[in-house]
């Protein structure tokens, strides 16, 4: 049984995540997060409450995982740090993580600073990692992606968030699949 945590799982983007690795039945998730949704528990799932800006909650939720997939907003760069520290000193390697489209333009695009620090930070830890960086989200009811490696222009446009979900859930799924890797994600 393959141990999954999602931190951040009541946002639009990882509930959609949540309910396309629910399908895998060789998966336990905890979803964390600083307060309950709906669907918290069901299943083969367990719900832990906690604030990833605290480093003592995001090491308890960790500890024991096999897989770390990220999905925040706000201080991004404290709560990576910390989810990092937690993963190294609990020794948990594969982390999954949403960062932005156009990280990497020039001059940075103040509100994008936040999501070019999570890159930075996961991509310095030496944690098999893969970083998505998906263009706008849309609810198209639609399973269609296109990827591109860091350094390559970002193509493409407004992808659906099942199109993530499905590409996150293969990961979780075939967790040696693109590791080291920072990709860009969005409709072809």
């Amino acid at each position: 049984m393959k141990k999954v945590l999602i931190i951040g799982a009541t946002g639009s983007l990882a509930t959609v995540v949540i309910e396309e690795v629910k399908k895998q039945t060789d998966v336990q998730l905890t979803l964390f997060a600083r307060s309950k949704s709906r669907s918290s528990e069901a299943g083969n799932t367990s719900f832990i409450q906690g604030d990833a800006m605290k480093y003592q909650d995001v090491k308890n939720a960790i500890a024991g995982q096999d897989i770390v997939y990220v999905n925040l907003a706000g201080n991004l760069e404290v709560m990576t740090k910390n989810i990092v520290k937690a993963m190294q000193e609990t020794g948990v390697k594969r982390i999954i993580a949403i960062s932005s489209i156009g990280i990497y333009k020039t001059p940075l695009d103040p509100v994008l600073k936040p999501y070019r620090a999570l890159a930075d930070v996961i991509e310095a830890s030496g944690l098999d990692y893969t970083i998505l960086r998906p263009d706008w989200f849309t609810n198209a009811d639609e399973v269609d992606y296109a990827l591109t490696q860091k350094g390559q222009p970002e193509t493409g446009s407004a992808i659906s968030r099942k199109s993530i979900a499905a590409f996150v859930a293969s990961l979780i799924q075939h967790p040696e699949l693109h590791k080291k890797e920072n990709l860009g994600i969005s409709k072809p």
